[in-house]
């Protein structure tokens, strides 16, 4: 059945240069504050960017007349298309120094466009930049490089309908540019839910979720948005590509799997048919507190191994229980959670806190919601679930706080087998401490908590906080992403597990791929891509 037009909900003014609204960013004062805690901060937080004062230099190009509506060449939407929303590219933007801007900003409404736009900037050598939400933390959405005549920003989020629901099928045609809330609200009337939240929810894409693999909502089985796709529609320069609509298949190599991940390389996704679900009403959650973090990591291991299968496994190290409030006494917290749409989940829950009281966990008993589930994501339970769930959102936007101090801020994420886990996180906190020291000479801060969990590994997710030298910030920052990089490659740890390839983590994905996948990759971009417009720099060469 056809789906309803979306409305747009907020008006709220998105923040050009940061996370997030322009009005949740910490004030001056609190940037004081929390720069208190970080000695070797500056006295006071770099003044808020403008874009008037950034030097944008006029388009290298011009679009046809038959393109020209879809195209913009503000200054401000080409500054807020410029980068993504990594430290390294909030820091640039206090500093004044964003990189290169885009000479264009298209806003295409349907495939034909798409395709009449990749048309004209591959004879006139212009790159495209596929942009979503422009939400990504991996260097991702920006050109850099001097190979192109000029660089357009196409940005999708123009195409953002659920143009059919198939409610017997649980499943929904949707365009690439829904952000989350859009993409939500049009399936809610149906009492569906895709129910993939990762933390950029409110600001990123389904086709930005698609092109990068985006971890979600769930920390064990239906981690990646991958398990919720049945089929995908890809305008390439070489032509459009769509795949069959089927609940699983095994004729030859999958097609999908070609594009997602793919980052915008190979062509611009945008529609998917989407699995969909029951929206939960059951739900219950707990907090579980660990003297010891190796007695932790055991407890999450036996829960991941087991058939319980929780909505939220989410282990924090005292570093981190102390950042988001969950604790405040050097314990480790493990928050988990359960949820369905069919019966009520205590009696998991209560299964999954006694194994991890077996291995020294102490925590109350569950906190439940047998009824209507009031909220999209996991509701709060005890305090120390509400504080965390709470960090967890308020986090980017205090970390640009930190930037303003003068503070090199940024999380990193991994995945590797159990057997790894435990050597690689001491690895990771020895060694990019010293990296950090080294670089800054201050100590730094370097917290750790698993984001997802499998029954034969984790994906650990890194959090480095140190006092910068005012202007070296990006170097500082350079040194620390290279020794990090370095340690995951020797423990045989991914470069990524869901925050995506980019240009940031090129170097640690060229030694993480096989030769032989990577010829097969650039064969398919020679193919699909001949002119070499599409993202340069990501992936491949």
């Amino acid at each position: 059945m056809p789906a309803s037009p979306p409305g747009h909900g907020t008006s709220r003014t998105r923040s050009w240069w940061g996370w997030g609204y322009a009005d949740s960013h910490p004030d001056d004062a609190e940037c004081i504050a929390m720069g208190a805690l970080l000695p070797g901060t500056l006295s006071r937080p770099l003044p808020i960017p403008r874009v008037a004062d950034l030097a944008i230099a006029r388009p290298g190009v011009t679009p046809p007349s038959s393109l020209a509506h879809l195209v913009s060449t503000d200054p401000e939407a080409r500054a807020a298309h410029a980068m993504g929303k990594a430290y390294r590219d909030i820091i640039r933007a206090l500093r004044g120094r964003p990189g290169r801007i885009p000479d264009l900003v298209a806003r295409p409404t349907d495939d034909r466009e798409v395709a009449d736009l990749l048309d004209w900037a591959g004879g006139q050598g212009v790159a495209v930049i596929p942009f979503g939400g422009g939400s990504s933390v991996v260097g991702g959405v920006e050109y850099r490089g001097d190979s192109h005549r000029a660089v357009l920003s196409l940005d999708l989020t123009s195409m953002d309908r659920v143009l059919e629901i198939d409610t017997v099928s649980r499943s929904a045609r949707i365009q690439a540019g829904a952000l989350g809330p859009v993409l939500e609200e049009q399936v809610r009337p149906h009492g569906l839910t895709l129910r993939h939240f990762p933390q950029s929810f409110e600001f990123s894409t389904l086709g930005g979720w698609l092109a990068t693999r985006a971890g979600g909502h769930y920390a064990t089985g239906r981690t990646h948005i991958d398990d919720f796709v049945q089929s995908l529609r890809v305008i390439t320069p070489a032509g459009s590509n769509t795949s069959l609509r089927l609940p699983a298949s095994g004729a030859g190599p999958s097609p999908d799997r070609l594009f997602l991940g793919s980052e915008g390389a190979l062509g611009i996704i945008t529609e998917a048919w989407m699995r969909l679900q029951e929206r939960p009403r059951h739900k219950a959650s707990v907090s579980v507190a660990f003297a010891d973090f190796s007695h932790a990591l055991e407890a999450v291991r036996v829960i991941a191994q087991s058939d319980l299968s929780p909505a939220n496994c989410r282990l924090l190290d005292p570093g981190e229980a102390l950042l988001s409030g969950a604790a405040q006494d050097g314990s480790s917290v493990l928050v988990l959670g359960f949820e369905s749409a069919t019966g009520r989940v205590d009696d998991r829950l209560a299964s999954a806190l006694e194994l991890a009281r077996a291995h020294g966990g102490r925590g109350g008993p569950p906190t439940a919601n047998g009824g209507v589930a009031p909220a999209e994501r996991d509701a709060p339970a005890d305090a120390a679930v509400s504080a965390w769930r709470s960090a967890f959102l308020r986090m980017p936007y205090l970390r640009d706080g930190l930037a303003r101090m003068g503070a090199v801020v940024d999380t990193f994420e991994t995945a590797a087998t159990w057997d790894r886990i435990p050597a690689l996180i001491d690895a990771v906190r020895t060694e990019v401490g010293s990296a950090a020291l080294k670089a800054t000479g201050h100590p730094a801060t370097v917290n750790c908590r698993l984001t997802h969990v499998y029954p034969d590994g984790a994906a650990p997710y890194f959090t480095v906080a140190v006092a910068g030298r005012p202007g070296e910030e990006v170097a500082i920052w350079d040194d620390i992403k290279a020794v990090a990089s370095d340690v995951l490659h020797r423990h045989r740890a991914t470069i990524t597990h869901h925050h995506a390839v980019g240009r940031d983590h090129r170097p640690g994905y060229d030694l993480q791929r096989p030769e032989p996948f990577a010829l097969a990759l650039r064969a398919a971009k020679d193919a699909l891509d001949p002119h070499r417009i599409l993202n340069p720099g990501v992936l491949i060469d």
